[in-house]
């Protein structure tokens, strides 16, 4: 058997608050339901033949409680933004706003400014948001709140929640964020204080675990696909003609895999989950050489965080804790580029990183809608004394995530899925480079 993933959520006591959410628990009479604490979803839904299954663990279900812990006119919220922008991140604020506000009565919303620089004392003081501040902000990329890297001392951050009265703290952001945001919860809960911490999944690289898609993913695939039709469009209008495109995907190439699945213009995809050899009759280069001897063009998508065994590993860290990945993109368009001059055959390469562009756009609709969902379950969650959680989208579920659960590994493509077959299918290329 599996060993059972510890699902529970902390809690910082009992709710005795009714709900002001106009919802009941009738079912039949069309209108909306609260949620049970004890509805549950089941962890493995899919279970193969000869693999063990896991019968006991099940994640809470999302969604808004009846009875609440916090008292909505005594209560004040706020909301930051952390890591690197990503497309959805003013619709997060503006839809938890308006939950926090119209729909719960909350007596005040913060937005904190520059990631958690914003929890400290010497930073700019928070913004108080209101209705005319948030009422066109999801039509923009980026976040009215600013964003940073960078964890600061969870002592002085959590004396500032307490210093400035706050009552629920929404973080919005990656693995690095909710690290950080599980921290602040743990220092929370060693001084016992009533103040609750919910995390918003934010990664473009869509790589965490229990979340079926985090927002921002759905838009960074339309514009990497754009991109990548315009790549092909580079390609063929040269002799012997390559367009190379790094994309994002520090540990997980989710973004390349889907954004050529999309394009069908692709005929190479290289990422993290797929281990790269250059050289040798099936190495990328021979066949990539084989490829324009046949048909005088290709498309080849790269993911920032493949081949690294390939290149002399940079140290250093960023301000997230990550590790800096050596530039493959430009690495691979100077292989590329001698490769075929030893060759004697001449090729037009185009090398394209649109990474910062992709970034900074508005969300789509799909991740709109998924901001939203995300944004007004936080709200719930939080509003009913729920702590130290992110929220997960499981089998296309709101559910509660404990934090150390979610940030435990990152999400990885399968070379065995579905997604991955269809980028060998969409191709052509080798199933692997051995």
């Amino acid at each position: 058997m599996e060993p059972v993933l510890d699902a529970v959520i902390p809690t910082l006591g009992p709710c005795r608050h009714d709900s002001p959410l106009a919802l009941n628990t009738i079912r039949g009479d069309r209108i909306g339901d609260f949620i049970s604490d004890k509805t549950r979803m089941r962890h493995q839904v899919e279970i193969p033949p000869g693999i063990p299954t896991d019968n006991e663990t099940f994640f809470e279900k999302a969604g808004p409680r009846q009875k609440i812990f916090f008292e909505p006119k005594r209560t004040r919220t706020a909301i930051v933004t952390c890591g690197g922008l990503c497309p959805g991140l003013n619709n997060v604020i503006r839809s938890a706003f308006l939950e926090l506000h119209h729909n719960y009565g909350v007596r005040e919303v913060l937005g904190i400014r520059h990631g958690y620089q914003g929890l400290t004392f010497k930073a700019e003081p928070p913004l108080v948001l209101d209705p005319e501040m948030v009422e066109d902000i999801h039509r923009d990329g980026g976040t009215i709140l600013s964003s940073s890297r960078g964890q600061q001392p969870v002592a002085e951050m959590v004396d500032f929640l307490v210093n400035r009265g706050i009552d629920i703290l929404l973080c919005v952001g990656g693995d690095g964020t909710q690290r950080g945001s599980h921290e602040i919860a743990q220092e929370i809960a060693r001084r016992r204080l009533p103040i609750a911490v919910v995390g918003v999944p934010k990664t473009i690289d869509n790589d965490i675990q229990f979340v079926r898609q985090t927002f921002g993913y759905y838009s960074s695939i339309e514009s990497a696909r754009a991109i990548l039709d315009g790549a092909h469009c580079e390609a063929k209008g040269a002799p012997n003609g390559i367009g190379l495109v790094k994309l994002m995907g520090r540990d997980s190439g989710f973004i390349a895999a889907g954004a050529a699945v999309a394009s069908q213009e692709v005929n190479f995809v290289l990422v993290p989950e797929v281990p790269l050899r250059l050289d040798g009759p099936k190495g990328f280069l021979a066949t990539l050489h084989r490829r324009m001897a046949e048909r005088h063009h290709a498309v080849i998508v790269v993911a920032e965080g493949a081949g690294q065994d390939l290149l002399e590993q940079e140290r250093e860290v960023d301000k997230s804790g990550n590790r800096k990945k050596a530039d493959i993109g430009a690495f691979l368009r100077d292989r590329i580029g001698a490769y075929f001059r030893e060759q004697g055959l001449e090729i037009g390469l185009k090398y394209i990183d649109p990474s910062y562009i992709i970034r900074s756009i508005p969300a789509n609709s799909q991740d709109a809608r998924l901001c939203d969902g995300f944004a007004r379950n936080a709200v719930h969650a939080a509003m009913a004394g729920k702590t130290d959680l992110i929220i997960g989208d499981w089998y296309s579920v709101y559910v509660h995530v404990p934090i150390p659960l979610a940030t435990a590994g990152r999400k990885k493509v399968d070379p065995e899925s579905d997604l991955w077959h269809a980028v060998i299918a969409a191709t052509g290329q080798p199933q692997t480079w051995d």
